[in-house]
């Protein structure tokens, strides 16, 4: 008898804002010059390649419904990050307001759209993010999470805590 494997891909999903570039507290990136990558960002997702995942941006962008920055806003702003990193096979962005769609984390459907598309296997997957819906987006898939806590008081339900994306290398590399 043979048996046939089917193959699927790992994926490491990531949050943009406060994972990939720098958060700006009380606003939004609006455009390049407000985007700041944080420190050994590239260096993280090119250990992540050379472990197979596919890296996929997941994130919540309700400044678009909020009327303070357009989707082409939106545009310029991802092209630029994928120009800076691109080792990033992919983007799925909400630009609704909280309570009035069924893709911005905590739910799921970003990451389900991503995982018909890219054909994930989601037990081989991990989501990375710095807030609990991130977390709660991540397990309610099936993938393993990993939190980027930069408040030693914030509790999580993640399966590991980090203080920066780079961190996660050493866990991803002994899982």
């Amino acid at each position: 008898m043979i048996k046939w494997e089917i193959m699927t891909n790992k994926a490491i999903f990531l949050d943009r804002d406060g994972v990939i570039n720098k958060r700006l507290i009380g606003d939004y990136v609006k455009n390049i010059e407000e985007f700041e990558i944080l420190p050994k960002v590239n260096d993280a997702l090119i250990e992540f390649k050379k472990m197979g995942y596919l890296l996929i941006v997941i994130t919540n962008q309700q400044g678009i419904a909020k009327g303070l920055m357009t989707e082409d806003d939106l545009k310029v702003v991802h092209e630029y990050m994928l120009k800076q990193l691109p080792e990033i096979d992919d983007i799925f962005y909400c630009p609704h307001l909280d309570g009035t769609c069924d893709c911005r984390k905590p739910k799921n459907d970003m990451l389900l759209k991503a995982k018909e598309k890219w054909d994930i296997d989601f037990d081989k997957s991990w989501m990375i993010g710095d807030s609990e819906s991130d977390i709660i987006c991540g397990r309610s898939s099936g993938c393993k999470t990993i939190r980027i806590l930069y408040n030693d008081n914030e509790n999580t339900n993640a399966d590991f805590v980090t203080k920066s994306l780079f961190e996660c290398v050493d866990i991803l590399y002994k899982k």
